[in-house]
């Protein structure tokens, strides 16, 4: 006897999350220097926004680079990213998150990467 259709879609979502993975790898230019904020719940993080350039393809945007957010919640990261500069070359590793808060008294949210590891590839040249 086989097992009913609930059980067996199931049974295919669990094989289907064993294989999903939620990894995110930039190598880019700071657009500018991060920022710390301190959260009202005294949590402090910094964020700092990833400039890479795009896969050139004329067919879909003529737009040539993505600037991604990202932001640094650990001790370990915070500690890193706050020695950076703005046009430093940075890589950064970690995971894709969609994050939730109330602006302005409406719901919004916010994709960013949520650093775990992070260092400085090339610095910017200085003035």
């Amino acid at each position: 006897m086989s097992a009913p259709k609930s059980e067996a879609k199931s049974e295919a979502t669990n094989r289907a999350m064993d294989l999903a993975t939620n990894e995110v790898h930039l190598v880019g230019r700071l657009s500018q220097a991060p920022e710390e904020r301190v959260l009202p719940s005294g949590d402090s993080v910094w964020t700092f926004r990833v400039v890479v350039p795009r896969r050139r393809s004329a067919a879909r945007s003529r737009q040539a680079v993505d600037a991604i957010e990202c932001a640094a919640w650990s001790v370990k990261a915070r500690r890193s990213v706050s020695g950076w500069s703005a046009d430093d070359v940075v890589e950064v590793t970690g995971e894709l998150h969609r994050r939730f808060f109330r602006a302005g008294g409406a719901v919004a949210s916010r994709v960013e990467v949520e650093m775990s590891a992070g260092r400085v590839i090339r610095r910017a040249a200085s003035g």
